[in-house]
């Protein structure tokens, strides 16, 4: 293994927390006694470009640091490789890092982290999303999240509440839509949700367990479906996200499958907080795509089991 690792840095995580992270992680890193070599990039592309450069140059190790959409970024450049991916949270959500059990919104703790899976060989291989030539590491989403997430993104106002008066927004323009859905290439079913997410992990949104079940090494995804409800019933399932209990809610249920096919007009799917494009798409699950360093064991499940265990939900199989 090479001593020479590549930082890779989104300064403007989490509120500027990404350009001070890099330094503390940094001098965890070369106190161990590694040769750090920091990308930036002009824009995300650039840094993408030079990502895979240094990846395809033979780097140590990716250590991204920021937000979940550094992280997302970092997938693309490590997933399918042998190179390792080190994870240093200071974004705002941080779901890809928690469900890894990793150190969140502290830089020397995680870059400390960093350097002993280097030297001790402990790498976690888990699961990736892929849809067409991206990868995703958390979450697909789509339906009322997504129109969430669109409608957010377009506002110019609001500060850090305008997601909040996004949801307030898309639930006083609320429909439910009309999805085509194929699980595991089996037949076509046509149902009418409120949303459909396809778990990797089990977060998104800061914590918001919407796949609570969800391990990231089982070799499967795990779909929630929150069917056609009216808005006082999803004002009641919504707020028990939080803690993974909406999945007993009569309205969702759950499937765990290792592909799904998604078709509805007019919705956008996002993956890992990223806009991923219209639908329809087809994701798979990658087993094994990525390697973690110093990531944490499995979970226990919102269910009290081990996570990837049966939830006794119906599932696509």
């Amino acid at each position: 293994m090479t001593s020479e690792i590549t930082l890779f840095v989104n300064p403007t995580a989490g509120r500027g927390r990404g350009a001070h992270a890099a330094q503390p992680a940094a001098s965890a890193l070369r106190d161990a006694g590694f040769s750090v070599r920091t990308v930036l990039g002009e824009d995300a592309g650039d840094a993408l470009r030079r990502a895979r450069e240094a990846v395809a140059g033979g780097t140590g190790a990716l250590i991204a640091v920021g937000g979940d959409g550094m992280m997302s970024l970092a997938l693309q450049a490590v997933a399918g490789t042998l190179t390792p991916l080190g994870v240093v949270a200071v974004g705002t959500g941080n779901d890809f890092a928690r469900a890894l059990g990793m150190p969140v919104r502290d830089p020397a703790a995680a870059g400390r982290l960093a350097a002993r899976a280097l030297k001790g060989g402990a790498v976690r291989e888990i699961d990736l999303g892929r849809v067409g030539d991206r990868w995703f590491g958390s979450v697909l989403a789509t339906g009322f999240d997504s129109r969430v997430n669109d409608r957010g993104n377009r506002m110019r106002w609001g500060g850090r509440f305008k997601y909040d008066l996004a949801i307030l927004a898309e639930l006083a323009a609320f429909r439910p839509v009309a999805y085509r859905m194929s699980l595991d290439g089996g037949p076509v079913r046509e149902i009418e949700a409120t949303l459909i997410a396809v778990g990797n992990g089990s977060t998104y949104g800061g914590g918001m367990r919407i796949c609570a079940d969800a391990v990231m090494d089982d070799g499967l995804f795990d779909v929630t479906v929150v069917g056609d409800c009216s808005r006082t019933t999803l004002l009641k399932v919504f707020p028990r996200v939080y803690k993974g209990t909406h999945l007993s809610h009569p309205v969702v249920t759950t499937h765990r499958v290792s592909s799904i096919a998604l078709e509805a007009v007019g919705v956008t799917a996002y993956a890992d907080g990223e806009p991923l494009g219209a639908l329809p798409l087809t994701a798979t699950c990658a087993p094994g795509a990525v390697r973690v360093l110093g990531a944490g064991p499995p979970a226990v499940t919102s269910t009290g089991s081990p996570a990837g265990a049966p939830t006794g939900s119906p599932t696509g199989n």
